[in-house]
């Protein structure tokens, strides 16, 4: 599943009435010096172009076949992903199924809604209207201020924001200063190489239903949701990884798995996730297993559509696929035969 799921509603509340993706972490770590983020370091050559991506899973059972594509995030900007092999096999499965996501209901009315909004955009600030300065430890606020300073120059409107927002903000601006984005064109490609063929696309949703949803924006205010942690991660992903997160991003367009393999497919920003989703709103939200729910959702929508289709092709998160618990590793626990490109290639 994208890693925007439980987050994505996190900011549904906090940061605007649209929700949008990804991450949170969990542990802190040491903090380099102020001067870390100015040291010189040799940066990987972003890869450029039309590329291939990477080749598809195949999963079978008996003579019924699903492709999968594996998606990364994030990409390089101004990579061209032209990927022939993923065209020709869309064009000849009966269905396409898209990425899992989570859809947010809630059970308001207009008028509701609508009153809604001052809490909303008053969630986005930090409890008691405190000051980054006031709620980060000193040695994190010294090295947001040089993380600031850099990506920010001498914009102040954020200092009041929650934590995990300016984290989102700041991990926004690194990427594109490292020319990298989040990578959401792929999925797009698919959808319209499938209407191109005629091919049926399914949706894979959630749907979460929150019946209260004034009680969960006064939750949200009042929790601490694991910001400072977060946000820390945050300073370090920016800090020490984007120089990795290129050479993964490189990976995937180039199609070269063996190097993928060797990364963690999940980085310490998209992490945050699960501090979130562990948080007390979530809990009162019913969102604690969000995740298990959402891949018991794909699970059976992957076996319904295998055994209704000769083929079919689905698109997944690159975690989901060569995580030993991740959905592919659960269809070959259930008798499915799953096969990398690597060993189709043989």
């Amino acid at each position: 599943m994208r890693m925007s799921l439980a987050l994505g509603l996190l900011v549904f509340f906090i940061a605007m009435p649209a929700w949008t993706q990804t991450a949170a972490p969990a542990s802190s770590s040491s903090a380099p010096s102020s001067s870390h983020l100015h040291a010189p370091l040799l940066q990987t050559v972003i890869v450029t172009g039309v590329q291939p991506g990477p080749g598809l899973w195949k999963v079978s059972k008996g003579d019924h076949v699903m492709w999968v594509l594996g998606t990364l995030s994030p990409l390089p900007r101004h990579m061209q992903w032209r990927s022939t092999e993923v065209e020709d096999t869309l064009a000849h499965s009966q269905e396409l199924l898209e990425p899992p996501s989570a859809e947010l209901k809630l059970h308001a009315g207009f008028f509701t809604k609508l009153a809604l909004l001052p809490s909303v955009y008053s969630a986005r600030k930090n409890p008691g209207g405190e000051s980054l300065q006031q709620v980060l430890p000193p040695e994190i606020y010294i090295r947001w201020e040089v993380a600031k300073q850099q990506y920010f120059g001498d914009d102040k409107s954020i200092e009041y924001w929650r934590p995990i927002l300016v984290a989102m903000k700041l991990y926004q601006k690194a990427l594109d200063k490292a020319d990298l984005t989040n990578g959401g064109s792929v999925v797009g490609t698919v959808e319209k190489l499938a209407h191109k063929h005629n091919v049926t696309s399914t949706p894979i949703k959630y749907q979460v239903v929150v019946e209260h949803p004034r009680d969960a924006v006064e939750t949200i205010k009042q929790t601490s949701l694991h910001d400072i942690s977060c946000f820390n991660q945050t300073l370090d992903t920016v800090e020490n990884d984007m120089d990795a997160l290129t050479q993964r991003a490189n990976a995937w367009s180039t199609g070269d798995i063996q190097t993928l393999r060797g990364f963690a497919l999940n980085n310490r920003y998209e992490s945050c996730v699960i501090a979130v989703v562990n948080a007390d709103f979530a809990q009162q939200l019913g969102l604690h297993d969000l995740p298990e729910r959402m891949a018991a959702t794909w699970v059976a929508a992957a076996q319904s559509a295998m055994s209704r289709n000769t083929q079919t092709f689905a698109v997944l998160p690159m975690e989901q696929i060569m995580s030993p618990d991740g959905f592919l590793a659960q269809l070959k626990a259930k008798g499915y035969t799953v096969q990398s490109p690597e060993e189709l290639d043989k």
